[in-house]
């Protein structure tokens, strides 16, 4: 309580009423997989350009960048993207020197970001900055290329002589330049302030004082590891935090909604799909998209791999366009249909079923599947994607896996995701305040205005609220056990729409007059 000591006019602010709920995203994705290039922490990318910086281009034996770009071509705006690398994998590094009696002293390490033999194509070169001044603490100007194409392949192992004939007949795939850069710690050009959590391609670290000398130098030792595994994926969940890769990364990171992961049918990859649909069991805040195999066989014995009411199951494969060879090819469409929901998300709504949606960028399918055999595969919860004259390939399945019926529509589960997601976010405020009625008021009030607002957006049944769902905060849903031991419960129903999957027009004859 404030006290009042002097007499006087006194002002104050007090909370009364509901705390607004504002809703979460439910369209961020993560992918995983493996890139050419970049860091083995996930990273946020916002467009497939902002992936070419950060993660290079499209790899051999991998689809996770067709999958990507497909997303953001279907309407997606966010993912984070989980590299994964090979058992012992190891960063290319060198050090810049100063010479000093005769002999070089190491005073700067440079790393390349992330691990695998692409790091070894990097050329450093130190040369006086433009802002050049002689005296102990001296500017240099710090140039970073880097070439794809100087190893063809993570088996090539060309010597220092062939890089640097690859680099004088060759432009940079990427060039880095960082000017009048200080070695002081305290100044705000100091190296590490300018370049780390700044370049696509390395990370600086200060071994000792000291200015560096004109010099040029190649990365080297960079290993790609051993044969990516299931493991490799799964990541180690024992790692200290914000070392963790692969799924174990992303259970650090809340934004995300969706997982995909473009090479989940890989031959070396038994179990990835458990995994996957695991870790959303065990977050129950996010959606796993999974594909069919290409080979996936016979229509008739195709189902589901896994009963989940957190995974959705696609199949067929589609045919893109290869940016690189600009030749038709087969891709797994998980990344597609992540972005029809993101896509649907932001124009419909999270309760809109992400079906009847065109994918975007698909040139044809690898199996043209009739009604027939979707009267099969969609009571088994295979979500097919089908041609239609006129309309083009589109998405025409929106089930889960599970065989739960009350969670047979992926709309439901992830409306509920959504709802869950925003009311927890948005009463964090509630815990450890007075657990008494006017709590309980405040929460109520502050959930019902929700609701309502989801009800209004056609997301809930019902011609009222009080059709589309209740909320009770009271001594019916406490004991005096639960408020003595600090438990605050609320019961919240609500009645969510359901897709109209068949729709049914019946017509007869009729001679006119009356009924």
């Amino acid at each position: 309580m404030p006290e009042y000591l002097t007499p006087g006019v006194y002002t104050e602010e007090i909370e009364i009423g509901a705390k607004p709920i504002e809703g979460i995203s439910t369209s961020t994705v993560g992918f995983l997989g493996p890139t050419e290039r970049g860091p083995t922490n996930p990273e946020l990318v916002t467009n497939f350009g902002d992936f070419q910086n950060k993660f290079g281009v499209f790899v051999e034996g991998s689809y996770l960048a067709y999958g990507v770009q497909g997303f953001f071509s279907n309407g997606g705006q966010r993912c984070f993207i989980g590299r994964i690398v090979g058992k012992n994998a190891k960063n290319s590094t060198h050090n810049l020197t100063q010479k000093e009696d005769d002999a070089d002293k190491d005073i700067l390490k440079i790393t390349a970001i992330g691990p695998g033999v692409w790091g070894d194509n990097i050329a450093v070169n130190v040369e006086p900055a433009t802002l050049f001044k002689e005296g102990k603490n001296q500017l240099f100007k710090l140039t970073v290329k880097y070439w794809k194409s100087m190893v063809k392949s993570e088996q090539d192992k060309p010597t220092v002589d062939d890089k640097i004939n690859a680099q004088e007949n060759n432009p940079a795939d990427v060039v880095e330049v960082y000017d009048n850069l200080s070695p002081i710690a305290v100044s705000s050009d100091y190296y590490g302030k300018r370049i780390n959590g700044i370049s696509n391609l390395v990370n600086v670290e200060a071994i000792t004082e000291g200015h560096l000398d004109p010099q040029f130098i190649l990365l080297e030792n960079g290993d790609k590891g051993a044969e990516i595994k299931t493991a490799d994926y799964t990541g180690n969940e024992t790692a200290p935090p914000g070392e963790r890769t692969g799924l174990a990364a992303f259970e650090e990171i809340d934004n995300i909604n969706i997982v995909c992961v473009p090479d989940e049918n890989s031959s070396n990859l038994t179990g990835l799909t458990g995994e996957i649909v695991g870790h959303c069991e065990r977050m129950k805040d996010r959606f796993a998209i999974l594909q069919a195999k290409q080979s996936a066989g016979d229509v008739g014995k195709l189902e589901p791999p896994l009963d989940s009411k957190y995974a959705a199951f696609y199949y067929p494969w589609i045919t893109v366009i290869d940016p690189v060879t600009n030749n038709k090819m087969l891709v797994p469409p998980g990344g597609h249909i992540a972005g029809i929901y993101a896509r649907s998300d932001t124009e419909r709504g999270v309760h809109k079923a992400p079906a009847n949606e065109v994918v975007r960028g698909a040139q044809e399918l690898q199996f043209n599947i009739k009604k027939g055999e979707q009267a099969i595969l969609n009571p088994k919860g295979v979500n097919c994607m089908r041609v239609f004259p006129g309309r083009g390939i589109r998405v025409w399945g929106a089930r889960t896996t599970s065989t739960d019926p009350l969670w047979k529509y992926l709309n439901v589960r992830r409306l509920f995701l959504y709802i869950e997601g925003s009311i927890e976010q948005a009463t964090q405020w509630v815990v450890f305040e007075p657990n008494n009625e006017r709590l309980w008021a405040r929460v109520k009030q502050s959930i019902t205005q929700f609701l309502t607002t989801v009800w209004r957006d056609g997301a809930l049944m019902g011609m009222t609220p009080d059709e589309a769902f209740f909320v009770k905060c009271d001594r019916t849903t406490m004991t005096q056990d639960d408020i003595d031991n600090g438990r605050l419960i609320v019961m919240i129903g609500i009645a969510p729409v359901k897709p109209a999957e068949f729709v049914i027009f019946r017509i007869a004859q009729w001679t006119g007059g009356s009924e």
